[in-house]
C-alpha cells in the first residue's frame, strides 16, 4: 500500500473536480480524501497500489472538462493511516 498527497492548482474549485476525483478513485479502488483548500487549490490524500495511484495523478493533470489545471504537486509519503473509503471533505 502506497500513500500520495496531490495538490492541484488552477481553476479547480466549483467545477466538479472533487466529485469527479471521487468517481475516479472509486473506479480505481483507491481510498483517501479530497478537499478544497483556502488558496483555491484541491488536495487529495490517496492510498492504493502505486500503479493505480499514478493513474489518479495522470487524471489530475487533465481534470474535468470544466476545470483548468495549471500545476500538480505530488508528494509520496509513508502511509500512516488506513482508510476504507474515498471521501469528499
Amino acid at each position: 500500500m502506497e500513500y500520495v498527497e496531490i495538490i492541484i492548482y488552477g481553476n479547480v474549485q466549483g467545477v466538479l473536480f472533487r466529485h469527479t476525483a471521487k468517481q475516479m478513485a472509486d473506479q480505481l479502488g483507491i481510498t483517501g480524501r479530497v478537499q478544497n483548500e483556502p488558496d483555491g487549490s484541491v488536495k487529495i490524500a490517496a492510498y492504493g497500489q502505486k500503479d493505480t495511484l499514478q493513474k489518479l495523478i495522470d487524471w489530475c493533470r487533465k481534470g474535468t472538462e470544466w476545470s483548468r489545471v495549471n500545476d500538480v504537486k505530488v508528494e509520496w509519503k509513508d502511509a500512516t493511516e488506513k482508510l476504507t473509503t474515498f471521501e469528499i471533505l
